[in-house]
């Protein structure tokens, strides 16, 4: 285990040339980042997942409730233990040839058999009101994160200045800001990693879940080899589109459609102007080009840029699926529709009055 850990935290790898762990060590006059220091975040996420089961009842169902948001879920299929066998064991989507079979096995037509595997699926979808709330608790730590990491970075020089992210590194000194701003954020995309597999599964599960471990993977890479000071502009970008959405998301299952478009609106240009404008022009640019220009490359910092780079991909993908689908629904006429594609369940509905709205679910 010794050689694995040495192996594992080879200074070769993490740090830049003739710099040690030892170098780093805390000391009266500095404190540096650990990566001890991320242990506790494993049971902050934890307790982070139970202040949002909590937030989402004694908060979010009421806020739901005033604004006349149901708890009744889809209509429920009619217990059928052969169907239910089907469903549960081999598919979830049956083709023509098995819908045929089980027609003849229970003297029912193919159309009532179509009808029970859709109400089936839908049964595994959550409520309005359980999205209402789930969307309420992103926004409210989305919107509390953002502020924070406002309000700490106007006054930090690396916000005006990116060399400054670089300038006597790695020996920058960690404050108490960035420690709470780090383990804060590192602790829900924990909490939001694992209540993937305690949620309703998601089509957009494998999707998520890259998404989820690439930020978690940065920030524990930007923290544990001191590139913090980057790591905080990377997670503030990334917050400032994110409140809007899950704004827009609550704005639909409420059912008001003009906020709803309104803050979709303000959504997409936010997310495409910060994601594929700012984010490669201001981060990469600096991580790239800037920090070889003053530190120059070692090992970590490769895999640092991959990550920043397969980020920039996720951006691309996402922002090509947010321009698509709109121009589908304004040539449609249904510019309202267009968030049901950020709605997570509502967009792949089955019963879905516009097929546009099918093709891009759950990729928020």
């Amino acid at each position: 285990m010794a050689g694995i850990l040495a192996w594992f935290w080879n200074e070769r790898f993490w740090l830049p040339h003739n710099v040690t762990w030892a170098d780093l060590k805390n000391t009266e006059e500095a404190t540096f980042p650990q990566a001890e220091d991320l242990y506790v975040a494993c049971p902050l996420a934890f307790c982070i997942f139970m202040i949002r089961l909590l937030f989402e009842r004694f908060i979010g169902r009421p806020c739901a409730s005033g604004l006349k948001i149901q708890a009744n879920g889809p209509q429920k299929a009619q217990p059928n233990a052969i169907l239910e066998k089907v469903f549960t064991a081999i598919t979830k989507h049956p083709d023509e040839k098995r819908l045929e079979g089980l027609s003849k096995q229970l003297d029912w037509d193919v159309r009532t058999i179509q009808r029970w595997f859709r109400q089936r699926r839908n049964q595994e979808k959550p409520s309005t009101l359980a999205r209402f709330c789930e969307s309420m608790w992103r926004f409210t730590f989305y919107l509390y994160i953002f502020t924070y990491g406002v309000r700490f970075l106007k006054k930090s020089p690396w916000l005006w200045n990116t060399k400054e992210c670089w300038y006597n590194y790695p020996y920058q000194p960690l404050t108490v800001d960035i420690h709470y701003y780090y383990l804060l954020e590192l602790s829900f995309y924990l909490s939001l990693l694992f209540s993937q597999f305690t949620d309703i599964r998601r089509k957009d599960f494998p999707i998520m879940f890259l998404h989820h471990v690439a930020t978690i993977s940065l920030i524990v890479f930007s923290y544990v080899n001191n590139m913090a000071r980057v790591g905080t502009l990377v997670m503030c970008l990334h917050d400032a589109a994110d409140v809007l959405i899950e704004a827009a998301k609550m704005a639909n299952y409420a059912k008001c459609q003009i906020l709803c478009n309104l803050l979709f609106a303000m959504f997409a240009i936010l997310f495409i102007s910060s994601r594929l404008g700012v984010y490669p022009v201001w981060i990469l640019n600096t991580t790239l080009f800037e920090s070889w220009e003053i530190v120059g490359p070692f090992p970590s910092w490769w895999v640092f840029n991959l990550l920043l780079i397969l980020l920039q991909l996720l951006h691309s993908f996402w922002s090509y699926l947010i321009v698509k689908t709109a121009c589908r629904a304004i040539s449609k006429g249904k510019v309202s529709h267009c968030l049901a594609f950020i709605s997570g369940y509502s967009a792949t509905n089955d019963s879905c009055p516009s097929s546009s709205n099918r093709v891009f679910g759950h990729v928020f």
